[in-house]
């Protein structure tokens, strides 16, 4: 049987889906090579074009911000030091894998970023890779890379420009896809430009938020509190440090979530509580004068939360008190 690979959405695979393996990734066709970054199929009239990219400690001159990346091209493996992964040579547009990608900015085709283990630690999984998302290329150019060659000469890089496309042309999650689905749900309602406010902010229980929720069993981190409902299934929500919405656009990612009870959720939010760089749970503001927080976050082997993310939200509110000392 022929597997057809596709660009852009894989049906089925919402992103922060983990895979364990680089073969999973194959298997699931968001990636159609074992071993390389760039993964290339052809396009409708034969021509070579690239359809995903794994980030996982690639070349010295990358740098990953999330919604931005800057990403080095690739090269012969014959090429580069196998030790310091220096490149001894200056990279060229005409191969296969550069000259690939560089036709899908120039065709405007999306793609695919997973995150692997190796790479950066504020967003990459614990383990295994992450599919996460969709990505337009914004710039195609010629760099010179920050590491000289073996002699100390200037190497040239081709280097591309990534922007994660907004959340309204991602794919619909598991909850957002069985909303859409309901009776009375009008076609209109589901197209993207309304989708943002019709569903995705309607209910949002994303991949990293559920393995997270799984993980703690629904127990709050913050309060120790675990809510049962009738049906005997806990209740507790995804909440981020760094938050997803303008202007923080932090990362939907388990390096950025808390499982946190409702109550304790919007505490986080509002800034009435914050988390120490000890993981300390700082109340700012008690609830009518009674402490109802653990001295210290619950935390549980394989979450690996970011202390980056606990900083940006203690550093946010604290300028919201600096502010009104100033006043």
């Amino acid at each position: 049987m022929t597997v057809v690979r596709v660009v852009g959405h894989i049906d089925g695979i919402e992103p922060g889906s983990v895979l364990r393996r680089r073969r999973d990734v194959f298997d699931a066709r968001l990636h159609g090579d074992l071993q390389r970054g760039i993964s290339k199929l052809k396009d409708g009239d034969g021509a070579l074009v690239s359809d995903a990219i794994v980030l996982n400690g690639g070349y010295l001159d990358d740098d990953d911000s999330w919604h931005e990346i800057l990403y080095t091209g690739a090269s012969p493996d014959a090429d580069r030091d196998p030790q310091t992964k220096r490149l001894k040579v200056s990279q060229s547009w005409d191969y296969a894998d550069n000259a690939a990608l560089k036709l899908s900015y120039e065709r405007g085709h999306p793609i695919r970023i997973l995150r692997g283990h190796k790479g950066e630690d504020r967003y990459s999984p614990s383990e295994g890779y992450r599919y996460d998302g969709l990505y337009r290329i914004t710039e195609a150019r010629t760099g010179t890379s920050g590491m000289p060659g073996l002699a100390g000469e200037p190497i040239s890089i081709c280097q591309f420009v990534l922007e994660r496309l907004p959340e309204s042309d991602q794919e619909l999650t598991t909850v957002e896809r069985a909303i859409v689905e309901l009776p009375g749900f009008s076609e209109v309602e589901k197209m993207p430009e309304t989708r943002t406010i019709q569903v995705q902010r309607m209910v949002r229980d994303t991949a990293a938020a559920r393995r997270i929720k799984d993980l703690y069993g629904g127990q709050c981190q913050t309060c120790g509190i675990q809510l049962v409902g009738a049906n005997s299934r806990p209740y507790c929500e995804g909440a981020h440090l760094k938050p997803l919405a303008a202007p923080h656009k932090g990362p939907d990612v388990e390096r950025n979530i808390l499982c946190l009870c409702p109550n304790c959720h919007v505490r986080l939010d509002i800034g009435a509580i914050s988390i120490g760089d000890d993981w300390s749970v700082i109340e700012r503001v008690p609830p009518s004068g009674v402490r109802t927080t653990l001295p210290r976050l619950l935390m549980k082997k394989g979450h690996g939360l970011h202390q980056a993310y606990a900083a940006y939200q203690r550093d946010w509110w604290d300028s919201f008190e600096r502010g009104r000392a100033a006043n």
